[in-house]
């Protein structure tokens, strides 16, 4: 395969940590906070309600659908209206929250991965998430950060991954996109014109299933410094 990768955008979340144990803290960790500084609204919007009025919330703004940090914003801000507390404890609320949703534990493999393909290309992170890499300390390794709120789109739309790689400066068929998601990783960044590399930690097999008979990735593995070996092996004759 002749693929000539001058730069690489990476997904983050589920593929260089998991974010599951996050998901499962992070609401529990504001909850906590809203308990010791608005009883109020801990006490009226419990874990299970506060997420209900997050789903209202989301609901009344589409158009906020990629900015999940405003709409979080919004949801404690209604929260905290309808409880009767004063919506100035919305800022300190989402710290409590955001600070715990970066506190990450990635892949065995990631960060040494993440060093070994830096040093080689340049690397940007394309993400819908909300990470803050500088608060998790691999800011050091990207180019840029793009996240979806501050593009205006999320993936898989085609205009975040091209807006990538023109800050880049480099051409689609030259960018490799890494990640997990067969929707938001593969088959949307190759449709954007950009070659792609699904990592696939689900699922260790070295061939897969993929689901999708019209598009597939150029290239597969269940970890990231199995890329770092192919890009050892590849790179050069690849740029040359």
């Amino acid at each position: 395969m002749t693929l000539r990768i001058r730069a690489i955008t990476l997904d983050l979340d589920d593929t260089l940590w998991p974010f599951a144990p996050i998901g499962a803290r992070v609401d529990h960790v504001q909850h906590d906070w809203l308990r010791a500084n608005c009883p109020r609204t801990a006490e009226r919007f419990p874990v299970d309600e506060m997420r209900r009025l997050r789903d209202v919330i989301n609901a009344e703004h589409p158009h906020l659908a990629h900015d999940f940090s405003t709409l979080r914003k919004l949801t404690l801000a209604r929260a905290m209206e309808l409880a009767g507390d004063d919506p100035a404890h919305v800022g300190p609320a989402f710290e409590a929250f955001f600070a715990e949703r970066n506190r990450v534990e990635c892949y065995p493999d990631a960060v040494a991965a993440l060093e070994r393909i830096a040093a080689r290309v340049p690397v940007a992170a394309v993400t819908n998430g909300n990470a803050d890499l500088a608060r998790i300390g691999l800011r050091h390794h990207f180019a840029f950060q793009l996240g979806a709120s501050q593009h205006g789109a999320p993936k898989p739309d085609p205009s975040i991954y091209r807006a990538a790689c023109e800050r880049l400066g480099e051409a689609p068929q030259h960018v490799l996109h890494v990640g997990d998601d067969i929707e938001l990783d593969v088959v949307g960044a190759a449709r954007a014109g950009l070659r792609t590399c699904w990592i696939h930690r689900d699922d260790l097999h070295p061939e897969p299933h993929w689901p999708h008979a019209h598009v597939r990735p150029d290239l597969a593995f269940p970890t990231l410094d199995a890329l770092a070996d192919w890009l050892d092996a590849h790179l050069q004759d690849d740029v040359a």
